[in-house]
């Protein structure tokens, strides 16, 4: 009897073992009912639509959760670099440094692109500011204009709103407005520029301020601000922000959105990311304001 038992407690054992591999099953005949974890951490822009894309993931399997949280593209990705997540949502690309940091811990960044956005710049509905050139936004942020009035706008101080240096948005803003793509250039915001914690804090502070600049992904703009026609150069055709501009090339302040994974994803990682691609999952984005993929869910 106890021979029978050890041999049964030793099967028992074995086929525990074998359910999970990376997450995911690696037994056909798991309980579907079993749940299997997948985090996903970073970008406060992408937030808001992998919340929705997790939601309608678990929807098609109830044996899945999918654990999504904010903090910003630069807290995702060193969640990903010290391996505590599987994967990091980022609103820019990953840094030189950043890659280098990961491989020093065993961790080899793959990067897929998932939607793209356009970056809204914002002002209070009552502004008669209704456009700017990339040059004019650039001299704004770093303090070289100061009042509405040097725009063709009232005699009011320009209070200027960013997001918080950790956040991905942030840096690109910097890198391909204030720069104005210039890797050599070293401008950075105005001092007096006050950073936010989140892309709904842009939008707020600037449907109550008369006096405010702000920018912010597409997918959080409300009615309660005004979106600005941009233009990349002086002389040229001044554009709002949407999916038909952004996909014509013709809205300046465009740019893709990542997930990051450690090496190709397997399992269950490898599945969700596949059906992020699918037609569903960019439909679901093109619903919250940002752009499918080209190609994908049109």
């Amino acid at each position: 009897m106890r021979l029978f038992f050890i041999f049964s407690l030793c099967i028992l054992l074995t086929s525990l073992s074998a359910c999970t591999v990376g997450g995911v099953s690696a037994n056909p005949q798991v309980d579907p009912s079993a749940q299997y974890y997948l985090q996903n951490k970073g970008s406060d822009t992408i937030v808001n639509l992998a919340l929705a894309w997790a939601e309608a993931y678990q929807d098609l399997h109830p044996e899945v959760r999918i654990s999504v949280t904010g903090g910003g593209s630069g807290t995702g990705i060193t969640a990903l670099i010290n391996n505590t997540v599987d994967i990091a949502n980022a609103s820019r690309k990953i840094k030189t440094e950043e890659i280098k940091d990961a491989r020093k811990n065993g961790v080899e960044p793959a990067e897929f692109v998932i939607a793209r956005d356009a970056i809204a710049v914002i002002v209070h509905p009552q502004n008669p500011v209704s456009r700017l050139t990339l040059q004019q936004i650039s001299d704004i942020y770093s303090g070289k204009i100061n009042n509405w009035a040097e725009l063709g706008g009232e005699n009011r101080p320009i209070v200027r709103l960013s997001r918080e240096t950790n956040s991905g948005t942030h840096v690109y803003f910097l890198e391909a407005v204030i720069r104005l793509g210039n890797t050599a250039d070293k401008t950075i915001f105005s001092a007096d520029t006050l950073l936010l914690p989140s892309s709904e804090g842009i939008i707020t502070e600037v449907s109550s301020n008369p006096n405010a600049i702000g920018y912010d992904g597409l997918g959080y703009v409300t009615e309660h601000v005004k979106m600005l026609a941009i233009a990349g150069k002086e002389n040229t055709d001044y554009t709002l922000p949407s999916e038909e501009s952004v996909n014509a090339g013709a809205y300046p302040i465009s740019r893709d959105l990542y997930m990051y994974t450690n090496g190709q994803p397997e399992g269950l990682v490898g599945e969700y990311l596949n059906w992020i691609h699918s037609a569903a999952a960019q439909e679901i984005a093109r619903g919250l304001g940002f752009v499918p993929i080209t190609g994908v869910g049109n």
